[in-house]
């Protein structure tokens, strides 16, 4: 059985006066250690998809299931990995990144330890007194990623973590994460804008069509791209073919639309 199963999802979102369907008939299946990427024009309901896989909310109709389990936000199941780093100013980076295991109960000199070495790996020794406006952007992202997986979750959520980053920094942070997921086993889910973004670090791409949103088609990114890192992905050939058959689709989307 599939790591996480979503079967016909529907969700609508309620005022006083309609109903918009942002998502409409979603069923796919994600095994585990799988990295995807949900990919489509604005408004086509990934961000929406990726809440409700959250469980910040349940789906108006269907059923999802994660590891067996149904989603919920306050679960370790889930880390969930956004635009903003979302560190608290007043904290330290050692108090933010943990922060999550200190809220659900799980705070020891293992567990800290455990997150400090993180921190280390990932290019972060000796920032653990400073605070987050004595780091850049992109360490601030690092140190984001390292309280996601403090808590060491199953299922990595990435909401467009590197949009807000210039383009060098992005690059470096698509490999940490990558490569970081993959020696850890993580099964991620990744939505975002660009295509090769998406290419560059997905085993599968989704690209959904708006209003409402549905899976328009899925793509098996080539064994060729998935055995190496993202920046490396970029100047293989392969990599050029699916991108132009992917913006292609996209456009078509977008004129329909």
């Amino acid at each position: 059985m599939s790591f996480l199963e979503v079967k016909q999802v529907a969700h609508f979102y309620f005022s006083p006066s309609n109903a918009t369907k942002a998502l409409e008939d979603i069923s796919f299946s994600i095994k585990e250690g799988e990295f995807i990427s949900l990919l489509g024009p604005s408004g086509c309901g990934k961000t929406t998809m990726l809440s409700i896989l959250a469980g910040l909310f349940p789906p108006t109709s269907g059923s999802i299931t994660i590891d067996h389990e149904a989603p919920d936000a306050n679960s370790n199941l889930i880390g969930y990995m956004l635009q903003q780093d979302y560190l608290f100013p007043w904290k330290t980076i050692e108090e933010n990144i943990l922060l999550g295991l200190k809220l659900n109960g799980r705070l020891n000199e293992e567990t800290k330890q455990t997150a400090l070495h993180f921190l280390k790996q990932i290019g972060l020794e000796g920032v653990e007194k400073q605070f987050p406006r004595q780091l850049s952007g992109g360490m601030r992202q690092r140190a984001a990623l390292a309280r996601t997986m403090a808590v060491n979750p199953k299922l990595l959520l990435l909401d467009e973590p590197f949009s807000a980053l210039d383009y060098q920094t992005k690059l470096k942070l698509e490999d940490l994460v990558f490569e970081t997921l993959l020696d850890y086993k993580k099964t991620a889910v990744l939505v975002t804008h660009d295509i090769g973004e998406a290419i560059s670090m997905s085993d599968r791409i989704f690209l959904f069509s708006a209003k409402p949103g549905r899976i328009h088609k899925v793509f098996d990114v080539p064994r060729e791209l998935r055995d190496v890192t993202p920046f490396d992905v970029r100047s293989k050939d392969a990599y050029n073919d699916i991108f132009q058959t992917i913006w292609k689709e996209l456009e078509n989307l977008e004129e329909n639309n």
